[in-house]
């Protein structure tokens, strides 16, 4: 998510953003968006992410500035990715470019947290996501039916749904995939279904399940090497379950290129996450019930960024401070 607008003594000449990948970037737009271009030699163009240096699936932005003579630009943060990683302000420098790099850097390097984190760290940005009672428990014991127990209120499912299509995968452990026959698509918001990943080490989970379903792209994480009759969109990975099975799945998971998830297995799948150090945000609903007894909720240590309520529904994100940009 980049955006950019040219300014022209103190006036905005042109402003553009990022729509989606393919597509012109923020620099083109802006400077398309320009109904003068002789002003651009004296103008000064902002730009949230370091204009690109290389031919890609469009060609160089910084190429396109020196083209068009503008002499002063102003970029928000670096780019991480190996392909530009410098190069784009190296480029325009060496045109002759005053280039100022680092102006609101935190909050540039936040807008595209997700981008980062997969570049740097060579992972997912990583979402835990779970629903809690009020005395911490996020699911009875045992389930005499074969469906979910509804902790929080409808309006927390929605918001739920609406995070789903903003986010690249979801992922589940065997035990949620058998207790709740979860569908992990979209159904009470608009947008795209994120892709399915399951924990399934010994490919329990029957095939013809909900999480299958569909034409939506779905990963099942195993140690077998079993093979099973599944439908088309299931791709079947194999993991060595003795490891650190936290970072086995981000390894996957960046092979595969999804740069966030949303982690919204049982506490078990929770846990091994928050263990492992590798999250980056929590999302905590409580919802206004007892159950006395259960699974309890994930034990973890975050910085609390925001506490709203939903009715009676209280939601809480956190942060984990070692993996903050």
């Amino acid at each position: 998510m980049v955006g950019s607008v040219i300014v022209h003594e103190e006036q905005i000449i042109g402003e553009g953003w990022h729509h989606r990948a393919g597509e012109a970037h923020a620099e083109v737009n802006a400077i398309n968006s320009v109904s003068n271009e002789k002003l651009l030699k004296d103008a000064t163009i902002y730009v949230s992410l370091e204009p690109c240096s290389h031919y890609g699936k469009t060609p160089p932005c910084s190429d396109l500035i020196i083209a068009k003579g503008i002499k002063r630009v102003v970029i928000g943060t670096m780019d991480p990715f190996a392909e530009v990683a410098g190069r784009g302000i190296k480029k325009l420098m060496e045109a002759g470019c005053e280039v100022n790099v680092g102006i609101l850097e935190t909050e540039c390097q936040d807008l595209n947290k997700r981008f980062f984190t997969y570049h740097n760290q060579k992972r997912p940005y990583i979402i835990l996501k779970w629903a809690q009672s009020l005395d911490g428990y996020i699911a009875p014991e045992t389930k005499i039916e074969k469906r979910p127990v509804w902790i929080t209120n409808k309006y927390s499912g929605q918001l739920v749904h609406k995070w789903r299509t903003e986010e690249a995968a979801i992922l589940v452990g065997t035990s949620t995939a058998l207790a709740d026959n979860p569908r992990l698509n979209v159904r009470n918001w608009t947008g795209n279904n994120p892709v399915r990943i399951l924990i399934d080490k010994d490919l329990k989970v029957p095939v013809d399940s909900a999480i299958f379903s569909g034409n939506q792209r779905t990963i099942v994480l195993t140690a077998t090497t079993a093979e099973k009759d599944y439908p088309e969109n299931v791709v079947l990975e194999q993991l060595s379950f003795s490891e650190n099975i936290a970072a086995a799945i981000c390894e996957v998971l960046y092979k595969h290129e999804i740069q966030s998830v949303i982690i919204e297995g049982g506490s078990r799948t929770l846990q091994q996450f928050i263990d492992s150090g590798l999250w980056d945000e929590a999302t905590v609903f409580t919802g206004n019930l007892r159950m006395h007894s259960g699974i309890a909720a994930p034990r973890f240590s975050g910085e609390r960024i925001c506490k709203t309520a939903i009715q009676e529904d209280i939601l809480e994100i956190f942060t984990n401070q070692q993996t903050k940009l």
